[in-house]
This record gives structure tokens, C-alpha cells and sequence, in this order.
């Protein structure tokens, strides 16, 4: 999965309105040539869909370890809904800087993750509970979305719309400093409460004779898996099914029992650039949102993993 990332970003740095070979792009990268089509435009949206589809991946991951549900999904559950709504919010009500769709994004998210979490927690956790109520609250959510836009201003309303689809179509490095840098602290605490995430999984038994903290250890993981999903919708709008596909796919290249972080990061780094890709080159020179492919291929892969569910029932 590595090698394929690294080769998908040498592709999405030669791919364009205009080819350029390897061996430019490593003269660029280098330093030895200097191109503002690679290092300015391109470098930027690959960089993008690597960190950002594999901070997908890994909120995936999280919420499907914290429901023991492959269903248990940002997009699914309605966190994405939710950081659309405080994207929105920041958008129609406020002037709609970087810092306020940021902060919007969170603020939502974290919204929907209190309120499916309380609604769910009834006589203890149950992740099942969890992922039918987050359906719900889904739909709910996606409804007030639709309301907002319809109520706003055409301009904004044609703005919103157009950003819902996901899209790293501009994404420039102005854009990608702090987003970055968010991510990479959620990523490395995670990764430092990995271990006791995979004793949660085991149930709450076995990790509470281990001595993990079930409730502060739950607390941690939606944090952190709200924040890698706001951050990625407050830059790039809400990139629908990276995050459900991402952590099975990658569980069962690895073999794991388990829904691991780091398999999952590397799929949803190699889904997102590749359906990026893909965005750019189907209707060339035209680049679709790259919302609309991984929604096309996120939706074969719901159908199937349904499939399987029920033939397993």
C-alpha cells in the first residue's frame, strides 16, 4: 500500500493539462528545476488526498473499533452531516474564512457525536444502538443541511452546494498548514492509545481487567475522530465513504482481527488520491468533484459489505 501511495502521487504530480515526466517531477521535488504547475498546484492537492484520505481512514477506523460495527463510519453515523452543518452555519451567517469553517466543522461534528452518544447510551454502550441511531440522526441532520442552503442567498447557496461534493479542485498551501498540523497531533494520540483501543475491542470486560478506562479511552477516540473528520470537511467539504471503505479494506490486506490504524491510514491515503485521479481524469479537461467518485465506488462497496452481512445473518 506504501509503494502504490508513492505511485499515485508521482502520477498526480506528472498528470495535468499538461504531462511532465518522472524525471522533471524528481528535478522539481529536488530543487534542481522549478515549476509553479508542480510545485505550487499540483504538490499541494497530492499532498492533500494522502493526508487527508488517510486521516479518513484512520477516523473510519476509530469509530468502527468503538461500535464493533464495519458500518460504524463518520459518513454513516452522521458526523459528516454534522460538520457540514457548522461548515454551513459559518458559511451563510458569518463570512466564511478558514478559521470559522474550522471552527463551524468541529463545533458540528462534535454536536452530532454528543447527541448520537446520548441517545445510545442507554443501560451501556452498545455500538449497534450507536450506528442505528447515528443513521438516524444522519438523515435528520442531511435534512437541516438542505434547509440551510435552500433558505441562503443564491451565490452562497450555489457556493455551499458545490463545496458539499468534496473537492480538493484549489487546494493551495495556503490551505494546508494548520490542517496538517491538526491532523498529525490527532494522529500521533491516537496511535500513543492504539493498544488500548484493541483491548476495548475485545469487549469491555476484558479491557476493564486490563486496566483500561472505558469511558475516558471512548471520550479520546471521538475526539479524535471528529477532529480528523471536521478538519478534512472544513478544507475540502465532506469526502463521503473514504472512511467507511478504507478500514475493512485495509484490515483484510493486513489480516487482522482487528480494525488496525495504520492499514487503514495507507488504503484511505491510496482511495482518496486515486479517486482524485480519477476525478480529473474522466471528464478531462474538466475536474469532477472528487465527492462524486468515491461516492460511486463507496456505494459498491455499501451494497456488497450489505450483501455479506446478510448472507452471514
Amino acid at each position: 500500500m506504501t509503494a502504490l501511495m508513492m505511485g499515485l502521487g508521482l502520477l498526480g504530480l506528472c498528470y495535468g493539462a499538461s504531462w511532465a515526466s518522472p524525471g522533471k517531477v524528481f528535478a522539481v521535488l529536488t530543487g534542481a528545476e522549478h515549476s509553479v504547475v508542480i510545485s505550487d498546484w499540483r504538490l499541494p492537492r497530492v499532498l492533500a488526498g494522502l493526508v487527508f484520505g488517510a486521516a479518513l481512514g484512520v477516523a473510519g477506523a476509530i469509530f468502527q473499533n468503538l461500535t464493533r460495527n464495519p458500518m460504524g463510519s463518520p459518513d454513516v453515523i452522521g458526523l459528516d452531516a454534522g460538520a457540514y452543518t457548522g461548515a454551513l452555519v459559518a458559511i451563510t451567517v458569518l463570512s466564511g474564512t478558514s478559521v470559522q469553517l474550522a471552527a463551524g466543522s468541529v463545533s458540528g461534528g462534535l454536536l452530532v457525536a454528543a447527541a448520537i452518544y446520548l441517545l445510545a447510551y442507554q443501560r451501556g454502550f452498545s455500538g449497534l444502538r450507536l450506528v442505528v441511531i447515528g443513521i438516524a440522526v444522519n438523515a435528520m441532520v442531511t435534512a437541516i443541511n438542505s434547509w440551510i442552503v435552500l433558505r441562503a442567498e443564491l451565490e452562497v447557496a450555489i457556493a455551499a452546494v458545490g463545496w458539499s461534493a468534496g473537492s480538493l479542485n484549489g487546494v493551495s498551501w495556503e490551505d494546508l498548514g494548520i490542517p496538517f498540523a491538526l491532523i498529525a497531533v490527532l494522529m500521533v494520540l491516537m496511535t500513543a492509545r492504539a493498544h488500548a483501543m484493541h483491548q476495548a475491542a475485545l469487549g469491555d470486560a476484558v479491557a476493564a481487567t486490563t486496566g483500561v478506562g472505558l469511558n475516558r479511552l471512548r471520550l479520546v477516540m471521538v475526539l479524535v475522530g471528529v477532529g480528523c473528520t471536521a478538519t478534512v470537511t472544513a478544507v475540502a467539504g465532506p469526502i463521503a465513504f473514504i472512511a467507511l471503505a478504507a478500514p475493512q479494506i485495509g484490515r483484510r490486506l493486513a489480516g487482522a482481527a482487528g480494525v488496525p490504524l495504520l492499514p487503514a491510514a495507507l488504503t484511505g491515503a491510496v482511495l482518496l488520491q486515486g479517486a482524485d485521479l480519477l476525478a480529473q481524469m474522466l471528464l478531462a479537461p474538466v475536474a469532477l468533484p472528487v465527492g462524486v467518485v468515491s461516492t460511486a465506488i463507496g456505494g459498491c462497496y455499501l451494497i456488497w459489505l450489505l450483501t455479506k452481512e446478510v448472507r452471514r445473518a
